[in-house]
This record gives C-alpha cells, sequence and structure tokens, in this order.
C-alpha cells in the first residue's frame, strides 16, 4: 500500500482523532483550564500508544506536564525527537467566532477550530504521519515525542525538564511542525525564527484617581505619559531607540536578502488580506525583511482608567502596558531586556514612576540546510507538494528551539504546514484539509528518507 493510499483509507479516523484533542479547550494562559491540560496530556498518551508507540506516558513539571512517547526500532538507529506543544491560545474574543472556538466544524474544505493549526493540527500530521510510516515499515530509525502545555505562554517549565532528562530526551535531530509556509502554492521550509523580549509596564502618577477638572494640566496623566514613552521607542524610520539595541543584529548578507527577493510575494494582496492601506517598517527594508529577519517592538496591549459604559472623568492614578520585541539571530534576550528596562527608567520624566516587569524571553534559531534531516525534509515535501520547498527564515518565536540546542546540543528542523490565512491565536483558526493530509503524506515520508 502506498503512502496515499493508507492515509485516504484512514482519513476521517485522522479527523476525528485530531476533533478529541481540539474540544479539550487546553488554554495554559488561565488557571481554570487546569483539569483541562491534565486531560489533554492524558488523551495524547492514547493518541501515541494507538498510533504504534511503545511507550507513552504523562510526566510531570513545575507547571504543566509533559508527554513523552517512544518507538524504539534499533538502539544502533538515529533518533529523531519531535517536539509539539498540546497547549492553545484564549479564544476571546467569542463574538468574532462564526463556530463555537473548541467544537470543531469542516466548512469550505477547511477544518475550523482553535488548535485546528496550532499546534494540535500540526502535532496530529507528525503523529498520523509517523503512524503511516511504521505501518508501511518505512521507519528505519527511532522516534521519540515531547509535547508540552507551556509553548504559549513562553515554555517556563520546559528548560528544566530538558535538563533534568537530558538522557531521555537524547536525539540525533529535533523534529517540529508548528510553523507556516509561504503559501499554499509555494511550499517551504523555515531555517530561521526570531528571538522574543518581553515585559509588562506600570506607570504611576498620583496615589489616587482624581477628577479631570480639577488636577487636569496640573499633575501629569499616566496613560499620556504611557502612550509618549511607548511611541518614542520607534523612530520615524521605523529605528528602534533604545541606545545599544542593534550591536549584536545580524545583517543579512547579499546573498540572503537576494534570496529573500525570490519568494513570490504580492504586496497589495498581503495588504488586502489584513485589511490595511499601506505597510510600515524599518526603512531600507523590504516588507518580508522586516517581517523575518530585522527586529521590532510591539505594544501588545495597553490599558488604564475608566473603560467601562458611559463616561467618567477621571485623570487615573495607574497606566499598563505589554510590549515585545522580536530580535534576531545574536540578540540575547536577556540583554535586550535589560537594555530596555534601563531605558525606561532613563527617559521616564520625574512626575511619574515606570516599573518594568521582564517576562518570558527567548533566542532566535537558524538551521543549516546541510544536515541530513533537513534534506529529507526537503525532499519529503517535494514529494507531498509538487514542489521543491524555499528556505525561508520567518518572524515568529520558538524560543524553546534555541533552548533545545543549547541544553540538549541539538539541531532542530522545522517543517511546518501552517498558512497567513489560517489565523492562529486570531478567532476563526483553520487548517485546510488539504494541508492537513499533505503534512501527513510529507512525514511519512521524510521517514521514509531518513534512514
Amino acid at each position: 500500500m502506498s503512502i496515499k493510499s493508507y492515509i485516504e483509507s484512514n482519513k476521517d479516523r485522522f479527523l476525528e482523532e485530531l476533533f478529541s484533542l481540539i474540544r479539550i479547550p487546553s488554554i495554559s494562559a488561565k488557571q481554570e483550564h487546569k483539569p483541562d491540560m491534565t486531560a489533554c496530556a492524558e488523551r495524547w498518551t492514547e493518541l501515541l500508544l494507538s498510533s504504534g508507540a511503545d511507550k507513552a506516558v504523562v510526566m510531570p513539571t513545575a507547571g504543566n506536564p509533559v508527554v513523552y512517547g517512544e518507538k524504539i526500532v534499533s538502539p544502533d538507529a538515529r533518533t529523531v525527537l519531535i517536539y509539539a506543544h498540546y497547549d492553545v491560545m484564549p479564544p476571546e474574543p467569542l463574538d468574532l467566532w462564526k463556530s463555537q472556538p473548541f467544537e470543531p466544524e469542516i466548512r469550505d474544505g477547511r477544518i475550523w477550530a482553535r488548535g485546528a493549526d496550532d499546534d494540535k493540527g500540526q502535532s496530529m500530521m507528525q503523529v498520523k504521519g509517523f503512524e503511516t510510516a511504521l505501518k508501511l515499515d518505512l521507519l528505519k530509525c527511532n522516534v521519540k515525542f515531547i509535547f508540552e502545555g507551556e509553548e504559549e505562554i513562553g515554555s517556563p517549565s520546559l528548560e528544566t525538564f530538558c535538563r533534568e532528562h537530558k538522557e531521555l530526551l537524547k536525539a540525533d535531530v529535533i523534529l517540529v511542525s508548528d510553523t507556516s509556509m509561504v503559501s499554499a502554492e509555494t511550499p517551504s521550509l523555515t531555517t530561521g525564527l526570531r528571538g522574543l523580549a518581553y515585559w509588562e509596564i506600570e506607570v504611576t502618577g498620583p496615589n489616587r484617581d482624581l477628577h479631570s477638572g480639577h488636577f487636569g494640566g496640573a499633575v501629569a496623566n499616566p496613560i499620556n505619559v504611557l502612550c509618549k514613552l511607548m511611541a518614542d521607542v520607534v523612530d520615524a524610520d521605523g529605528r528602534i531607540t533604545i541606545p545599544g539595541f542593534y550591536d549584536d543584529v545580524e545583517e543579512v548578507s547579499p546573498a540572503e536578502r537576494e534570496m529573500i527577493a525570490q519568494i513570490p510575494f504580492d504586496e497589495a494582496k498581503y495588504k488586502a488580506a489584513i485589511g490595511v492601506d499601506a505597510l510600515f517598517g524599518e526603512k531600507g527594508y523590504s516588507t518580508l525583511e522586516r517581517n523575518s529577519c530585522r527586529p521590532s517592538f510591539d505594544i501588545c496591549g495597553i490599558w488604564g482608567g475608566y473603560t467601562e459604559e458611559g463616561s467618567k472623568t477621571v485623570l487615573p492614578s495607574k497606566a499598563y502596558a505589554k510590549v515585545s520585541c522580536r530580535l534576531v539571530p545574536h540578540q540575547d534576550h536577556s540583554k535586550i531586556s535589560q537594555l530596555f528596562e534601563e531605558y525606561m527608567n532613563r527617559v521616564a520624566p520625574a512626575y511619574v514612576k515606570v516599573k518594568v516587569t521582564p517576562k518570558h524571553g527567548g533566542q532566535g534559531y537558524v538551521c543549516p540546510i546541510d544536515l541530513p534531516a533537513y534534506k529529507a525534509a526537503e525532499k519529503a515535501c517535494e514529494v507531498a507538494f509538487g514542489k521543491k520547498p524555499l528556505a525561508v527564515r520567518r518572524g515568529g518565536s520558538i524560543p524553546i528551539i534555541s533552548t533545545f540546542e543549547q541544553v540538549l546540543g541539538v539541531k532542530t528542523v522545522l517543517m511546518g504546514f501552517g498558512l497567513e490565512q489560517n489565523a492562529i491565536h486570531s478567532p476563526n483558526e483553520s487548517c485546510t484539509l488539504d494541508f492537513f493530509y499533505k503534512g501527513i503524506e510529507s512525514v511519512a515520508e521524510f521517514y521514509k528518507e531518513y534512514k
């Protein structure tokens, strides 16, 4: 039986197994979903065992549990470690969903649900590709699985877990499906990820909320000050103004810039898809360079004062923001975090107090394209998608990837099957059925190639 035939004859079961995971609202950001995290981890062990793993267990961490599984075909064979995450982003705002986020629906050739792509859909592609290769006697390497439940909150427990279980996780390469392709027409493999630094900022003015008529014009408004501080971080040319921020930024070589320029990109469609009339970014770089191999700064949330129905003329005591930087390889997130905190304290005016609290962060990552596993992934995608995949850097961050390299000493191949229109982290997340099955086929072909 061929790979395609096996997938075709089992495709309905594959979908229902995916749906059984999606129906568990494993939201790591919310404490009330703690029982769902355990339930999802336990469901994954059942699915790994039924897919052919010799062993699958739920292992504790300081936070949400880790799922570990393995299939050992020979002590002398190469070992692939599959990493994925079973936690998902909160679904809010719920009123923007066209269907229930945790009750998957198939419409217009797509699976609609939270986690359809990120990362339950892509994880299932890995597991069902493994099952397919195993059933067809194509699996010539050992396979280990590590599925975590904290990726969407920065993987705070996973580094310690990896250090404590270094021998258990020993492998020749790590394979991850948690990234995207250029487009449905242009398959690609991700060869680089940006790093991340994240902070929460608190600006305090007066010791209580004040009457804006009695005090306005005489007392600084913390929201006004916060907005000015944040706006000044990026100048008119899109450059980040934090002193020392660009000291370690790797300049993209002319050869790589030329390769990026060859990636099919329709700026008009890009703008139309996100509903903007114009784009903005660092001067001197293309859009694809700006969102993949240049750093960025963004206010992720800002609040304070009165925001309920009606009006309240108040000069608030406090204002808050959550902000992040996407970093490029060689920028250390700890160093950048310190630079930002020092910068905020230096530029903050005397009439407010500013508190910067660093949250999670992670390093960037670059994958060599001459790795045997990369070559196997490249060939596998070419077979499944009918076209050799491009090697591209992507703008997102998976901080644990650089941690794997530091702790386990292993490189990672990023073999993702997402698409921009899948709207991960947003309402109406989805994944095309076509890509779900092609992803499974690609993973099975990977095992056929990687010996």
